[in-house]
């Protein structure tokens, strides 16, 4: 099922969705990484947002 992009809360924020191709492609291009790379971080640390731009900016570092 599609997500309903007209039905949103706030659950809906704080997350990034790694089903959703135009989510984890949207949050690879604000965090300047691939979206493959954005998919091995929310598979390695969850899909809250605030821990997965924290981890982007550390890959970044590296």
């Amino acid at each position: 099922m599609a997500d309903d992009k007209t039905n949103r809360d706030f659950r809906d924020r704080d997350r990034v969705s790694a089903d959703e191709d135009y989510e984890v492609e949207y949050f690879a291009k604000k965090v300047g990484l691939t979206a493959q790379q954005v998919r091995e971080l929310i598979k390695k640390h969850g899909n809250d947002r605030a821990t997965l731009e924290r981890e982007a900016k550390a890959l970044q570092t590296r």
